[in-house]
């Protein structure tokens, strides 16, 4: 009996409401003359009547409980989307549900810089309140996803290609990775010699050195010369020794590699693992791609930090050895 009682009183306090004169104004708020434009954020996970409360703090709506009504006679009290959206006072309550409900948040214009882990960007997006960290995570380790997408690997690590993009706020991350996947399946295309095809497992190989190129060199002109290297290591069966890679095989790396790192077998410790890691370590720009598909010719097989962003190449460890004593006197590590 209780039940029907809150009922029939949540039945007569809407009839009120809909009955009174004031629900017709509500609907047919007056021009505001000069309305300023605001952004309003509905966040991920906020009920009704929190968007309700939330809207007339702002001054978009006058009255929460007759919006939510209206929301619950149109039936979309859960089609609500997040993000942030451009509103203004005195905007008709059935046009603002629409554009709620509908998704027409702001567009967002994002950079994502090249060498970004999946990590990183996932934060980058977030922090524009564009996704939820862990759910665009997931969808980016989601095995349907990847085969959709024809990426031979465990995430989309190495495929996301940085560049600038707008978004609206309230996409999926699905759809945001799909778009940055087709970027650079686009960019890799036009990388490609004519008529060469590459098979999903060749196009990982490559993409994977790409990214260990990207975070190895700071300067554009080496990274030729830098893929040329990690090549002629592979072809000789010697390890990559590469930092990126073991620092990428860390948990939480708190920005000090240790000797211990160096010496700790991790699928990423590229001085313990022979041949490549197993996936992609960032995700590669242009120029890195291009780098491993087009690398200078040399027999460098080594090299060494000058400290400015630079590097020494050397052919033998004798070489590089005197490079380490001229450029890196308290480092001990040799590649």
């Amino acid at each position: 009996m209780k039940r029907y009682g809150v009922l029939s009183l949540l039945v007569l306090f809407i009839l009120g409401i809909l009955l009174g004169d004031g629900f017709l104004r509500f609907l047919s708020p007056p021009p505001v003359k000069d309305p300023s434009v605001q952004t309003v954020r509905i966040l991920p996970g906020m009920s009704l009547q929190a968007i309700a409360h939330h809207l007339t703090r702002k001054g978009i709506i006058q009255d929460p409980y007759k919006f939510m009504v209206l929301t619950w006679i149109k039936g979309q009290g859960k089609k609500i989307q997040w993000g942030d959206f451009e509103l203004y006072p005195g905007i008709p309550p059935r046009v603002l549900l629409s554009y709620l409900t509908t998704g027409k948040t702001m567009l967002k214009r994002v950079t994502i810089p090249e060498g970004f882990t999946i990590q990183q960007i996932a934060k980058r997006l977030a922090e524009e309140n564009l996704v939820e960290e862990e759910v665009f995570l997931t969808s980016a380790r989601d095995p349907q996803l990847l085969e959709t997408l024809e990426i031979d690997g465990q995430s989309l690590e190495g495929y996301l290609f940085p560049d600038t993009y707008i978004f609206h706020r309230g996409m999926t991350p699905r759809i945001i990775q799909k778009r940055m996947v087709q970027r650079f399946k686009e960019v890799f295309s036009g990388l490609q010699k004519q008529g060469e095809f590459l098979s999903a497992q060749e196009i990982k190989k490559m993409v994977i050195l790409a990214s260990i190129v990207e975070k190895e060199s700071g300067v554009q002109s080496e990274r030729p010369i830098i893929a040329a290297v990690f090549l002629n290591r592979l072809q000789k069966g010697m390890a990559l020794q590469s930092d990126p890679t073991v620092i990428y095989g860390i948990k939480d790396f708190d920005g000090d590699l240790t000797k211990k790192n160096l010496s700790t077998r991790t699928a990423y410790n590229t001085y313990l693992q022979p041949g490549l890691p197993p996936g992609p370590i960032a995700n590669p720009g242009k120029d890195s791609l291009q780098a491993v598909l087009s690398p200078a010719k040399s027999e460098y097989l080594y090299f060494v930090s000058k400290n400015d962003g630079s590097h020494f190449f050397s052919k033998n460890l004798k070489d590089h050895n005197r490079a380490v004593a001229q450029y890196q006197l308290s480092r001990k590590e040799t590649r």
